[in-house]
Order: structure tokens, then sequence, then C-alpha cells
């Protein structure tokens, strides 16, 4: 038996969350859109209903805040998502993590592949579980293939922290999130993290909780 919402026609539920305006209700960890493979995207949403759901999705992760939204966590399980990141960040951090700014991007269907072995490990956190962080090793630099709002193809690589973003928003499309992947020794409530564990980069974390960096 599935929730009301599986039953209600994807059209009629996208026009049903687009019509108060404003920002989505973003769905936590534990409801069932999040853990499912989401659908390619074929045209079930016309042009103009698109322009309005990406639009939203904008102003969903503006408000949040965050650098990234996939559709599942608005409880819409198809494969788009939308990116981007001013990354206001001080020069320390931008260095260690590789956080350049990122321009608002449109995804749909994108999948990616490891570009050469390196790994880089850093907190992370999610929308769709808020309060907590933790490190997730992931590869440093990934080839994304994807189209964007016009259907045009993207081709890309992506290293440092885009490679990052791009990396959690895609394995939303596929049903995963970042605890999936994450060294669970390193979960940190946000108060941990402002107070013990903001530097740059986790390798105090790592000594004082006890768990390995790639």
């Amino acid at each position: 038996m599935g929730t009301p919402s599986a039953r209600v026609p994807l059209v009629e539920r996208v026009e049903q969350l687009l019509a108060p305006g404003g920002p989505l209700p973003i769905v936590a960890a534990g409801d069932p859109v999040l853990r499912r493979r989401a659908e390619p995207f074929d045209g079930q949403l016309d042009p103009a209903l698109l322009v309005r759901f990406v639009e939203a999705l904008r102003r969903t992760m503006h408000a949040a805040p965050g650098v990234g939204l996939a559709a599942p966590q608005v409880g819409v399980g198809l494969r788009i998502a939308v990116i981007e990141d001013p990354a206001p960040v001080p020069d320390e951090v931008r260095v260690a993590r590789g956080r350049v700014p990122q321009p608002f991007r449109v995804l749909i269907d994108p999948s990616y592949e490891p570009v050469g072995a390196a790994r880089a490990a850093f907190f992370e956190g999610c929308l769709s579980v808020p309060g907590w962080q933790a490190v997730v090793a992931r590869p440093a630099v990934v080839r994304l293939l994807a189209r964007d709002e016009h259907g045009r193809a993207v081709d890309e690589v992506f290293a440092g922290w885009p490679a990052r973003i791009v990396q959690h928003e895609t394995d939303h499309l596929d049903g995963t999130l970042y605890l999936d992947r994450a060294e669970l020794r390193s979960l940190a409530s946000n108060g941990a993290m402002a107070g013990l564990w903001a530097q740059p980069t986790p390798d105090r974390a790592a000594a004082a909780l006890g768990f390995e960096l790639p």
C-alpha cells in the first residue's frame, strides 16, 4: 500500500507543491522517496512546469540554505538536481577544500565517474539530515555527464568541493544518503562542529574521534 502522495499523478503532485509559492518543504531522512532510485526525466513535466519546478528548487536551496538540492528531497522522484555555491569562505578553507564559487546549474539525469584514484575526506552535511555532519571520503575529481534544463549535454570535469557537491546530489537521485558513505565515528552535531571541528580539514577530528583518513 503506497503513501497518499505516491498515488497522486506526478504532474498534479508537482502543481500542488508549487501552489503555495515560496520554498518547498524538504523531506527528512526516513521518507522512502529518499531511498528510491529516481526516474529518468523524459518530459514528465512540460517545459513551463519544469521551469517553475527548477525555480522552486532554487528558492528552496537558497532559503535552507544549501549548495545543492535534488528533486527527491522535496518528494519528487525525478532525476533533477540544482547546485550553486557562492563559496563565501576564508582563503585557508578555500585552499584546503578546493572550494571555489559555482554558478547556478540544473543537472538532469546526471551520472559521475572518478577521474584518477585520489580521494579527499571532509565533513559533509545534508538538508535532509538536519543538525548533523560526518566525514565522507570521495573521489577528488569526477567526470559528470548530464543534461541542462534546455536539454543540452553536459560533459565536465569537477574537482575539489564542486566535485563533492555533484557527487552528493547525484547520489540523492540513486537513493543514497551521504551517511551511507560516511565514517560514522566522525558523526557530529552542528554544535560540536562549531565548537570543536571547525578547522579547514578533519585531521584533528580524526585523531580525537579515532577514525582514519585516506
